[in-house]
């Protein structure tokens, strides 16, 4: 396994009336992160606030290149982002331990925290398709192009960890600085992570290893 220091590229925030950060997902042009009670979009260029949704927001944070989907405790909603509505929604797989939601391969892949363990479901019924194993706390699961990435943290250590999507086994772990805590993860598709910064209030840009 390879293993490296996390390049942190800027940071956002802390943002007004924004304690928690836990999901994070990016459209193609704003990043958006799941609040507690709200749905938050901002511009990476910038780092401004865009917009927000007021919605059950607790957790993972995905997008289907359509709708944004969301972790609500023991719940994933779809959510139309130009309305804010709420059109279904499906149980999660760990009913309420739940902790990082991706969109790929026209399903969701959803982490389960303290199960150690990232879920790939079908997105309209909610049913589990397979499960691959970690064996760190999940916080965050991506997609970047065929590369399966997960966050982990535990106590003061957090990290990226790019995994074999078939077996579990970890083949690159970028290490985040101490008390860095990493509480959501998306790639930008390209050379960026969007990491979800926790009670930190905080979201933070890390280069993608080449």
């Amino acid at each position: 396994m390879k293993r490296s220091d996390a390049e942190i590229l800027r940071e956002y925030g802390p943002f007004p009336e924004v304690e928690q950060v836990a999901g994070v997902t990016f459209d193609g042009k704003q990043v958006w992160f799941a609040s507690g009670n709200r749905l938050n979009a901002i511009d990476p260029e910038s780092g401004k606030r865009l917009r927000s949704i007021d919605v059950p927001a607790h957790a993972g944070t995905a997008f289907d290149g359509r709708h944004l989907f969301q972790i609500a405790e023991d719940r994933i909603q779809k959510i139309d982002p130009e309305s804010g509505q709420v059109l279904a929604t499906i149980p999660a797989p760990g009913g309420g331990g739940d902790s990082g939601l991706a969109w790929a391969e026209g399903t969701l892949w959803v982490g389960q925290y303290r199960e150690r363990k990232i879920h790939q479901i079908d997105p309209e019924t909610g049913t589990v398709l397979r499960s691959i194993e970690s064996n760190r706390f999940v916080t965050g699961v991506t997609w970047v192009g065929d590369e399966l990435w997960h966050a982990t943290w535990e106590g003061d250590e957090s990290a990226l960890r790019h995994i074999d999507s078939e077996t579990g086994e970890v083949l690159e772990e970028l290490a985040m600085p101490e008390g860095a805590g990493v509480s959501g993860l998306e790639s930008d598709g390209r050379d960026r992570f969007f990491c979800g910064g926790g009670n930190s209030g905080k979201l933070r840009a890390v280069r993608r290893p080449k």
